[in-house]
């Protein structure tokens, strides 16, 4: 049973290398972007620390599952999550900017590695600031690089790579009102795969907002695969510990 693998490795690879743009000379457009993502990057809650308990959904066309996942976190530094089912704990994951870390009991697997590692697996650039701002409900990329064009459609914004990349296009919807964000979407159209990230509705937390929940929708040709998570629990800027060490016994993840 690798449930809760298969969902930590999708969450990796949902964050995939960012697209590169050269600046361009600042125009009545380039403004109104700026403006528009500017408005979207002050809704993120300011915090240093947060404790949540997560009810996270998996469905493939092989496996249908629902586990309880403890997550805590420090900005910039750590990401731990414990999942369980009926209270029994089977995995654990520990998350830095320099090295990622994951077992799972039932499997008897573990993986021990770092963002680098994975990065050449993969073949493209991953990080831990992606992997941090796809659970605050945050764009993986950093719109304000100068890179984007946001601009109003008829519901909401959308905002884009000025250039899409040649492997893949890439867009972020934000609401119309709020400036959150409700949609990632990267778009392979030659190999048919399509990675769709929607959120529901926000609260209101620690001066930003916060998404009640994550839905993941990855699809390759006829095959789809699905994530829920939901929050049920926030915990702003308490002590937090990172309990975590590989149980012996267990079989080495080859990637």
């Amino acid at each position: 049973m690798q449930t809760v693998y298969k969902i930590f490795i999708l969450v990796l690879v949902v964050s995939l290398s960012a697209c590169k743009s050269t600046r361009s000379v600042a125009s009545t457009e380039d403004l109104e972007s700026a403006k528009i993502i500017a408005s979207h990057y002050d809704t993120h809650p300011q915090f240093e620390t947060l404790a949540a308990r997560l009810k996270i959904r998996y469905q493939d066309p092989g496996t249908n599952q629902s586990v309880t996942v403890s997550l805590r976190m420090k900005k910039g530094e750590a990401i731990w999550m414990s999942a369980s089912v009926l209270g029994i704990s089977l995995a654990k994951a520990m998350i830095t900017p320099d090295r990622v870390q994951f077992y799972e009991k039932i499997d008897g697997s573990y993986f021990d590695g770092d963002f680098e590692l994975l990065s050449e697996v993969l073949g493209t650039e991953l990080n831990y600031e992606q992997v941090e701002a796809l659970l605050l409900g945050q764009p993986i990329y950093d719109l304000r690089s100068g890179g984007f064009s946001a601009g109003p459609t008829s519901t909401r914004y959308v905002i884009a790579p000025r250039k899409q990349s040649a492997l893949f296009d890439l867009f972020f919807y934000l609401n119309s009102g709020s400036f959150t964000l409700q949609q990632q979407r990267l778009t392979q159209r030659e190999e048919s795969r399509d990675l769709v990230i929607d959120y529901g509705d926000f609260t209101r937390e620690q001066a930003g907002y916060f998404p009640s929940e994550i839905y993941v929708k990855a699809q390759e040709g006829d095959k789809a695969t699905l994530i829920d998570i939901e929050y049920r629990g926030l915990d702003f800027n308490r002590p937090v510990s990172f309990p975590f060490s590989i149980p012996s016994g267990l079989k080495e993840i080859e990637l």
